[in-house]
């Protein structure tokens, strides 16, 4: 099995992109295969700077690493592979020699149509009721083209210099099939397909012969792409039969959608891989999400390591329809994967972050304690300077916030419970975790309160944070001296 990705360097790797590529790696990886990377830049005047090095940046960091292809070492671009080049842009006398064979075999056909030539026939094709005229079999005739122009005159325009393009000749009567590894059966007419302009009047090839010219000479037998290039497919498998040469088997993957069940776009949603980088999502939590976006593993199981994919995908159990990119499920699978970091590691990754701002953290000897307090709370790291505050400095006193409604506590009975607070914890030696939840639930049974008009004042004097570790935890990693001070500020302010 030997799969591709093919990115054209036009912009920053997109996350339906990654999704792709996702899905070509699994499918050669599963099998055994190879995975290559292909940079299709035939189209200059849209590559980006810079752009190639951010898909292979955006694909290194998800963990999908080609075989042979485009690859960074070192922070070089180099192509490593016995099929190279692999990129498109220096392979361009490849593309000409195979234009040629066509021509040749009388497969594709020399147009010297200029602008106001093809301007003019979808003007006329239009007023006689065809409301997206091609160039097709309906057309050809009556253009100027090395099939209506006698044999001199177009060769002459060829000797002159003339601006042509090399279009691929479709028949106008028969019907492509095939079977698409994701969608099933599929069927093109021929009268519904144009004659695909192979070989632009630049010189430069089209992605239509380059990638079948590509497909064929790296040994491509699986094509994973997006369900956009479905409609090219038959252009592509005729290409194969003209050129003598066995297709590929293709797998269309349906369009990553937006919550109103549009196409994914810059509009509504950040789209690019590096979006998600930059706001600190895992690679493990994006890779399982996106795996997941149209992928069904025919079990309730939701947490996918790469190495469970590989075992498990498979592209018959792709959905037909498009996906929708939800980033509240995003969110849930980064809040999975970020308490699945063993503690140590994540005590350890977190750890620079908050001495940032807090310097005392960087040589805290319970920053590992302290960190696992949070761990099941935090969805990004980012988020850990602030659920730490409390820890290297006191909150300030915030009223309305101890004073919680939802507690059903006012003001007075905030006050009295903080009075309680201190008289209940003052006289106690053991400080542990277990003997305030001991000795605070039986102060509520003996008084008759619900546990949280007293536990929530306790946590928000303690922390003042709206989320936070339970009141127990907190106030014995604080220790009775930090605790019994700040319920003495808080008692002072109300």
């Amino acid at each position: 099995m030997r799969t591709r990705f093919a990115p054209s360097p036009t912009g920053m790797l997109h996350i339906g992109g990654l999704r792709t590529a996702l899905f070509a790696y699994l499918a050669a990886v599963q099998e055994g295969g190879k995975f290559l990377l292909r940079i299709e830049d035939t189209d200059q005047a849209r590559s980006v700077d810079g752009a190639v090095e951010n898909i292979l940046t955006a694909l290194h960091w998800a963990g999908i690493d080609p075989d042979e292809g485009v690859m960074m070492r070192d922070g070089a671009i180099v192509e490593e592979g016995t099929h190279g080049p692999y990129t498109q842009s220096k392979r361009f006398d490849l593309y000409r020699k195979y234009a040629e064979e066509l021509i040749e075999k009388k497969f594709a056909y020399y147009a010297f149509d200029t602008k106001e030539d093809l301007d003019h026939m979808r003007e006329r094709e239009s007023v006689a009721g065809n409301p997206a005229p091609k160039y097709d079999a309906s057309v050809r005739a009556t253009m100027k083209n090395s099939l209506t122009l006698p044999e001199e005159e177009w060769k002459k325009k060829l000797e002159d210099g003339d601006p042509y393009v090399i279009r691929m000749l479709i028949p106008e009567g028969n019907v492509i099939r095939f079977t698409d590894d994701i969608r099933g059966k599929v069927e093109f007419k021929g009268m519904e397909i144009d004659d695909q302009i192979l070989i632009k009047s630049d010189g430069f090839p089209t992605y239509h012969l380059a990638n079948v010219v590509d497909d064929h000479l790296m040994d491509i037998n699986l094509v994973v792409r997006g369900e956009e290039w479905l409609s090219s497919t038959p252009k592509h498998l005729l290409l194969f039969e003209y050129l003598g040469w066995q297709s590929p088997r293709y797998a269309h993957v349906p369009l990553l959608l937006n919550q109103g069940g549009g196409k994914l776009s810059k509009r509504q949603n950040d789209v690019a891989v590096g979006d998600y980088i930059d706001k600190g999502y895992l690679p493990e939590a994006v890779v399982n999400f996106i795996a997941l976006l149209g992928w069904n593993p025919g079990t309730t199981q939701e947490m996918f390591t790469m190495k469970e994919l590989v075992d498990t995908f498979s592209l018959d159990r792709i959905q037909k329809g498009g996906a929708v990119f939800d980033v509240t499920r995003l969110d849930w699978f980064q809040g999975q994967w970020m308490r699945s970091i063993p503690a140590a590691e994540f005590a350890a990754r977190i750890q620079p972050i908050v001495a940032e701002k807090y310097p005392e953290a960087a040589k805290d000897e319970k920053f590992v304690e302290r960190a696992t307090l949070i761990q099941e709370r935090i969805t990004f790291d980012h988020e850990a300077p602030e659920m730490l505050s409390y820890y290297y400095e006191d909150p300030a006193v915030d009223i309305e916030m101890i004073a919680s409604k939802k507690q059903k506590l006012d003001e007075k009975l905030a006050k009295e419970m903080i009075d309680l607070l201190i008289a209940t914890l003052e006289p106690l030696d053991d400080f542990s975790e277990t003997s305030l939840h001991d000795v605070l639930f039986a102060v509520c049974d003996e008084k008759e309160l619900k546990k949280g008009q007293l536990l929530w004042p306790l946590r928000a004097v303690l922390t003042g944070l709206p989320f936070s570790p339970g009141a127990f935890e907190v106030a014995a990693a604080l220790g009775k001296e930090k605790t019994l001070s700040r319920l003495k500020k808080a008692q002072g302010s109300l």
